[in-house]
């Protein structure tokens, strides 16, 4: 879990490019949220003052989030702007993306099979 929220947040900072899986959005998700509560929450209980760090924090991963609700939109084979739409990117963020490559790059999934595949070609 941890992993997945490195490779979000440092090796795709800004990457707005390619697709991304269910789990790596969901996982980056919770992962958000349990550290801006518990930033919150200990801030908040040392000073109230100090709840600036967790608002610090909150747009230090405000770019990757948005990174990444793209890239799962580019898995279900919809444009990045579907992440403007209120309830809809939250049911394409809910299922699972295109098999097989689509117009945004190779499945993130099944990336083997896609390797084979051009090997036998």
């Amino acid at each position: 879990m941890l992993e997945m929220y490195k490779k979000v947040v440092f090796e795709n900072y800004a990457n707005f490019s390619g697709r991304a899986r269910r789990q790596e959005y969901w996982m980056f998700f919770l992962l958000n949220i349990i550290i801006s509560f518990v930033l919150g929450f200990v801030a908040g209980l040392i000073s109230p003052s100090l709840v600036i760090i967790a608002n610090v924090y909150s747009l230090a991963v405000l770019l990757p989030g948005i990174a990444v609700g793209v890239r799962r939109m580019h898995d279900v084979g919809k444009s990045g702007w579907f992440i403007l739409i209120p309830f809809y990117n939250l049911y394409l963020c809910c299922i699972e993306g295109e098999k097989g490559p689509n117009q945004y790059g190779a499945d993130p999934k099944n990336q083997l099979e896609e390797i084979n595949e051009i090997g036998k070609e």
